[in-house]
């Protein structure tokens, strides 16, 4: 059957199965309004599945989802406002990973990047893979995640090797990283992607969304 989502107005997410493990990389694709926002919300234990469950660990627990799980640069949800500065966006980013933030945490992070000419640059305009950098690393600055969910980095455009390369470094450190994309995206970086509204490989009965930590990583689905 697959996790889907049903919305007042109907679906927002055709059941869909996949598996995500510790230290891998996933791609999950489908074309605009197909869900890929609500997809990154469900993984999240945010949105509640109308069909299907989604397990950590082999365990359905919404709560601990919520907890260790990060959507990243959701639109209209996590999406940074483009026209604030980037030691504004550190700085709330720092704030809600629980981390000092003034002033001279902002500094020490920017410097220790060796991001500290670009502190007063709007976020708008970094580079696109820059972005994705920032923001990945802020949501690994929260101590309990161990899955990153990436929304459709691909819509900043830009050379999607690049923001890929930047979700490869964070699996390397045993993240469980899900990065959502266009089909097209997929096909230009030559991965074979989980496909929003399909099975996904995911046989009865997983066939849910599963998150996986290091210790369990052989056993989960996303």
């Amino acid at each position: 059957m697959g996790a889907g989502v049903t919305g007042p107005h109907g679906t927002l997410l055709e059941p869909t199965s996949l598996r995500a493990r510790s230290g891998e990389l996933l791609l999950a694709t489908g074309p605009p309004r197909s869900g890929r926002t609500a997809l990154a919300l469900l993984l999240a234990g945010r949105l509640r599945p109308g069909t299907g469950t989604v397990l950590r660990n082999g365990k359905r627990d919404p709560t601990e989802l919520r907890r260790t799980v990060a959507v990243v640069d959701a639109p209209g949800i996590t999406e940074p406002e483009g026209s604030i500065e980037l030691r504004e966006v550190i700085a709330e980013g720092l704030g809600i990973a629980g981390r000092p933030f003034g002033a001279r945490a902002v500094r020490t992070w920017l410097a220790e990047r060796g991001l500290r000419q670009q502190a007063g640059v709007r976020f708008e305009q970094l580079a696109p893979h820059y972005r994705t950098w920032v923001l990945l690393d802020l949501a690994r600055a929260r101590r309990e995640v161990e899955t990153l969910v990436l929304d459709c980095p691909d819509r900043h455009g830009g050379e999607a090797s690049r923001w890929h390369a930047v979700a490869r470094e964070a699996a390397n450190h045993g993240y469980a990283v899900v990065a959502l994309c266009s089909p097209h995206t997929a096909v230009e970086l030559g991965e074979v992607p989980a496909r929003i509204g399909e099975h996904n490989g995911v046989s009865p009965p997983e066939e849910q969304a599963e998150t996986t930590t290091p210790s369990v990583a052989d056993s989960g689905s996303l």
